[in-house]
């Protein structure tokens, strides 16, 4: 019952965004400007979405080695499915979904569920970092000039990245301490026998345990180093998908500008509907209006192609895969349900 009513949240949640998104909007001036779009531009902001899950998936297999050998092809398939997942199931189910699906194809000694999601959070803060730097070197660089075009939405979006740059700090800084002696959580938790059944005191040390082996990859500065580094090649990448469709709705955003249009896109996708459905596309529609005079119906345009790349790729991909392996909708739905609620039991 909580699952449905969730569910009925969320989809309200979603309608709400997309009438506010084509709030007096002329969808025929929109379906013209579509028409009107630079193909090519457009087939190169296809293919990057095409290279951002490969690199992604490289990623990945990178902070999964302490866990255990993992090939790429692996990696590649159940981040298609992880990433199919969150655009058809509300509250990026995918998130659950991706480490279940490796755990399934690729069963070792060392690969569980549970430690392949820790690597997931670890994946997020990275592309958290990674975003903000990006940020900050459009906010303190290259789009100075912002400063004095819209002073009250650079002061928003400077005070903004700055309060995500102190959470993602700490997190990261929280991971690494926990990180440090995963026999050491393991230990310190079956103390709970003392105050709750033994059972589960030993259930919960085992994940915690899982959990922070997961973390493997943060034991070591060097390790830490290398996985942020490919982070940067993976949101560049994204970058130039985003710009690329900008130039092909004739939008005057130089490549750096991106950043900006992805920093909102990035606030747009943390609101949970499936496939980010509304809060994409109001995100971009905003950046590109208030910060690069972009005409309303144009903005829209270019929300919904850039949305349709985003997702389209991986959609295809990951269903397939997961129809290969047995897995339909009904089935990945189950297993998000099931884990939303064992974290609010």
């Amino acid at each position: 019952m909580r699952s449905r009513a969730r569910t009925a949240i969320v989809l309200l949640l979603a309608a709400g965004l997309v009438v506010l998104f084509l709030h007096n909007v002329d969808l025929r001036r929109v379906a013209v400007d579509i028409f009107r779009a630079r193909p090519e531009w457009l087939a190169l902001s296809l293919a990057t979405m095409l290279a951002n899950l490969a690199i992604r998936s490289l990623r990945w297999q990178f902070l999964l080695e302490p866990l255990g050998p993992t090939t790429f092809g692996t990696a590649f398939r159940a981040t298609a499915v992880g990433f199919a997942a969150s655009s058809i199931l509300p509250a990026r189910a995918g998130e659950v979904i991706r480490p279940y699906f490796l755990a399934r194809t690729d069963p070792g000694e060392r690969m569980t569920a549970t430690g392949a999601f820790a690597t997931i959070i670890l994946e997020r803060l990275l592309d958290v970092v990674t975003v903000l730097v990006l940020l900050a070197s459009y906010v303190f660089v290259f789009g100075r000039d912002l400063r004095t075009a819209n002073p009250l939405a650079f002061t928003a979006v400077k005070w903004s990245g700055a309060t995500a740059a102190v959470g993602a700090v700490g997190a990261l800084v929280f991971l690494f301490l926990l990180a440090g002696n995963p026999e050491r959580v393991e230990h310190t938790l079956k103390r709970l026998e003392q105050v709750v059944p033994s059972t589960l005191a030993g259930l919960i040390a085992r994940i915690a345990g899982k959990f922070a082996r997961g973390l493997g990859a943060i034991r070591r500065p060097g390790r830490l180093l290398i996985a942020l580094l490919w982070s940067f090649p993976l949101w560049l990448c994204i970058c130039l998908g985003i710009w690329s469709v900008a130039v092909a709705f004739r939008f005057a955003v130089p490549f750096t500008g991106s950043f900006l249009l992805l920093a909102l896109l990035v606030l747009g996708v943390a609101v949970p509907t499936p496939g980010a459905v509304g809060g994409f596309h109001e995100a971009f529609r905003v950046g590109a209006t208030v910060f690069f005079g972009a005409e309303d119906s144009a903005a829209v345009g270019a929300a919904i192609v850039l949305h349709l790349f985003s997702i389209g790729p991986a959609l295809l991909l990951g269903l397939f895969f997961a129809a290969q392996e047995g897995l339909n909708v009904g089935a990945m739905r189950r297993i998000a349900s099931n884990a939303q609620e064992h974290r609010t039991a």
